[in-house]
């Protein structure tokens, strides 16, 4: 049983800690984007050090009371905030913020939790290497969430997710103790992996507090097209013919349905669109190679290969810089437009890349026979990652859909499961996916996640009713 974070715990903890490291806990603590959710904490904790944290630890481990990591606040399932039981102290590294090292020759950098995805991508722009994770949010998300919820984002085709590109974790554990893991190596046999038991345990097992990162050389040329395609089933068998021809020089592969850019037109009409009329799919194919190729003539070469076995229909190749820039920021507008149109419900979902087209063709008409809808299908089809998202129909609100949402849910998500896919793609589970998790998971394997839990955290104060539930 926990105990809330209350006015004694909160005087014994800041007896042994810096001035202002105890924060109230104010309104952008306790909100999430989606606006689903309202999180409560006795206060915030604003730790500047792996010590201050291992402190924090302790004495909530000694105490009982509920700690809720906090990252950049950018969750999209509610791992973040703590909505019921005993209010907890929420736990923020941003103030642990620091880039330890950086090693351009040896491809790494060691970052703080605290760290903003941005800064991090700029320090190893300035190195002339490349960090590759790139997602809507990098502006705000931090690294210690991205690991603990296993991010994504537009080039996993190509170099993979958080997981791939992390070779080393430093993490406070439930009972205090640091466990020293930052380790630089691509090879490392000496026992079981914890790095990644905790990348994408959502602040469940431990509280990482920094990571040693993979860098990249930068591709010495890229470019990009978007291209119109008769389908889903043509769009796989497009990047089948990119890669064949290309290899990882193909970055990204972006399906793009014809109602986000339908949504754009409504809502962000400044986004500038690449077709006069907007199609009902297309694909935007990302490139970066060695310096002896030419991106747009790589790409002219596959549009024209495509279009001969009638895959591609039409099609614009970036023309400078500014361009393929232009065409990235249609593509990740569209959950910007999703916002401000008003979702029924998103759903974040994986699949067999050659499952991708039944899925689609079966998912449309099963969710018309619960009501009149609009869907909006996008996302990064190269790696089987879709955001399949439900929308009202036109002139309707969302709330008149809230009594089907269940139902919305539940057929996207048996769907998804039967073909053998995920219910959580790259977002992770968070308390919103928690019941999800219980019924789509194989129950040997949920069995094996609360053993873990148990043995690592036994009184249960690390992110309360995150990813197993209550």
């Amino acid at each position: 049983m926990l105990s809330p974070c209350d006015g004694a715990f909160l005087q014994a903890l800041e007896a042994t800690l810096p001035e202002g490291t105890l924060r109230p806990a104010d309104d952008r603590y306790l909100s999430e984007p989606r606006g689903r959710y309202r999180g409560q904490a006795g206060a915030v904790a604003c730790p500047a050090s792996v010590d201050e944290v291992s402190a924090i630890v302790s004495a909530a481990q000694a105490a009982r009371v509920g700690i809720v990591p906090y990252g950049g606040g950018t969750g999209l399932v509610g791992g973040q905030v703590m909505t019921g039981g005993p209010a907890p102290l929420l736990l923020s590294l941003e103030r642990m913020n620091a880039l330890r090292l950086i090693e351009p020759e040896g491809g790494v950098l060691v970052a703080e939790a605290g760290c903003i995805l941005a800064e991090v991508q700029a320090a190893a722009e300035a190195a002339d290497r490349l960090f590759p994770l790139s997602l809507g949010s990098e502006g705000t998300a931090r690294i210690g969430g991205l690991l603990g919820t296993n991010a994504g984002g537009t080039g996993v085709l190509r170099w993979g997710n958080m997981r791939d590109l992390c070779l080393g974790i430093e993490a406070v554990m439930a009972d205090g103790r640091v466990m020293h893991g930052l380790k630089r190596l691509r090879k490392n046999n000496m026992g079981y992996d914890l790095r990644h038991l905790l990348i994408g345990s959502e602040g469940t097992l431990g509280v990482i507090t920094a990571a040693s990162l993979r860098l990249f050389p930068r591709p010495a040329r890229t470019g990009a097209a978007m291209i119109v395609v008769p389908s889903p089933q043509a769009a796989l068998s497009l990047l089948a013919l990119a890669q064949a021809r290309l290899g990882e020089g193909v970055s990204g592969f972006e399906l793009i349905g014809g109602q986000g850019p339908r949504f754009l037109s409504e809502v962000m009409p400044e986004i500038r669109q690449p077709f006069a009329q907007i199609p009902d799919w297309m694909v935007l194919v990302d490139l970066g190679l060695v310096a002896s190729l030419d991106p747009a003539a790589e790409l002219e070469a596959l549009f024209g290969d495509a279009a001969e076995a009638g895959l591609a229909l039409d099609g614009v190749i970036a023309s400078s810089e500014a361009q393929r820039a232009q065409f990235w920021r249609l593509r990740e507008a569209i959950p910007e437009a999703n916002r401000k149109i008003g979702a029924v419900a998103s759903h974040d979902v994986s699949l067999p890349l050659a499952a991708l087209p039944d899925f689609i063709d079966r998912a449309g008409p099963a969710l018309g026979a619960l009501g009149d809808m609009r869907i909006n299908c996008f996302g990064h089809v190269g790696d089987g990652n879709l955001h399949y998202n439900v929308f009202p129909a036109p002139g309707k609100s969302r709330d008149a859909y809230e009594a089907l949402r269940p139902q919305v849910i539940g057929t996207v998500h048996d769907l998804v499961h039967s073909f053998g896919g995920s219910v959580s793609a790259e977002h992770g589970v968070g308390r919103l996916k928690t019941a999800d998790l219980q019924r789509y998971v194989d129950p040997v394997a949920v069995a094996t996640m609360r053993a873990i839990k148990s043995a690592l955290d036994p009184a249960g104060i690390l992110n309360p009713g995150a990813v197993l539930g209550g």
